[in-house]
């Protein structure tokens, strides 16, 4: 009897089979849920959110959420949090703002000085979670306050719009396909940090500490300059996302960046079942913002409450939060 004939290897196939049917079910759940989001509300309002205007709109409103989210995805992925990033956002925001209307700065330098700033914020988070060991939620909290006080004293309290059209233009008027350059951005992103953490010794890296920081350490990491690292990416990414925030309104607000957080960390936990479940990855998160922003729209659309959107937020970190759990306890400790 051949090998192919055995029924113990016909039962291992099937067996092997089935298991892989699961796996790829389970990393493109969150996908085929996005999808199901999509056609129901098309189905319920097929007069307004199937026009391409509306999905242009999801498309390209939401380059800013998708950065933010990638920025605190990659402190997570070494299992640290950044509560600041949202207060980053919006201080680098009105510094934008801030140094090109009022101080006459010029929208180029005020992009480039205002990265160098988001580096540094990073930094100042690094030195004191990993100099003083101190929880990386309690500096987060802390310097994100700070930050909110700093945006308060460089504005007067004041919006400040007047943007250079120059920056408004590459965000949001230009279009590709019909959907503004911002989605574009969001998506590049998107891509390069998948990419690094996929494909570069800097990326897998910061897997094995976020696996497992003693046992990375054993093996030669020098974590705490990764975890590093991590924190001052968050901060030039989090002023980045400031910056197009900067772009797609023309001005900039010292408090309404701010509820951007909580859906950012739904993104990223939701993002962290699919795709590649059991870890944080930049291509879950991306579809983890666009599931949101797809139930959020519908929603809107059919006429809910305000109210609703803080209960679909807060109900989606919750559910995000438990299932990254679950998914991250069953999967084996590799990278693939």
């Amino acid at each position: 009897m051949s090998v192919t004939d055995n029924p113990q290897s016909s039962g291992a196939r099937s067996a092997f089979s089935g298991f892989s049917l699961k796996r790829e079910a389970e990393r493109y759940a969150l996908v085929l849920a996005w999808l199901a989001l999509f056609c129901v509300f098309g189905a319920m309002l097929p007069e307004t959110f199937l026009k391409w205007r509306t999905i242009s709109s999801m498309l390209g409103s939401q380059a800013v959420l998708v950065v933010l989210a990638l920025a605190i995805l990659v402190p997570l992925t070494s299992g640290d949090f950044d509560l600041s990033a949202a207060s980053a956002l919006v201080f680098g925001a009105m510094f934008v703002a801030v140094s090109d209307v009022n101080w006459g700065w010029g929208v180029g330098w005020s992009v480039v000085v205002v990265l160098v700033i988001g580096a540094l914020i990073g930094a100042v988070n690094a030195f004191f979670v990993l100099y003083f060991r101190i929880h990386s939620l309690i500096v987060t909290l802390g310097l994100g306050t700070f930050l909110n006080g700093m945006t308060l004293w460089i504005s007067d309290s004041r919006t400040v719009a007047g943007v250079s059209m120059d920056l408004v233009e590459v965000v949001v008027i230009q279009r590709l396909f019909g959907v503004p350059l911002a989605f574009y951005y969001g998506l590049a992103v998107a891509l390069i940090m998948w990419w690094a953490l996929e494909y570069t010794i800097a990326g897998r890296k910061l897997l094995f500490v976020g696996r497992g920081r003693e046992v990375a350490r054993l093996n030669g990491i020098s974590v705490d300059r990764v975890r590093a690292m991590s924190f001052v990416s968050s901060g030039v990414l989090s002023v980045l996302a400031g910056v197009l925030y900067a772009g797609m309104t023309g001005s900039a607000d010292p408090t309404s960046g701010l509820s951007l957080l909580l859906p950012a960390f739904a993104a990223a936990f939701l993002g962290a079942t699919a795709i590649y479940p059991g870890r944080f990855n930049p291509i879950g998160t991306l579809v983890g913002v666009y599931f949101l922003i797809t139930g959020i729209t519908g929603l809107t659309m059919l006429g809910a409450d305000a109210f609703v959107q803080s209960l679909f937020y807060g109900g989606a970190l919750i559910v995000a939060v438990s299932l990254s759990q679950l998914v991250r306890k069953r999967q084996p400790q590799n990278f693939g």
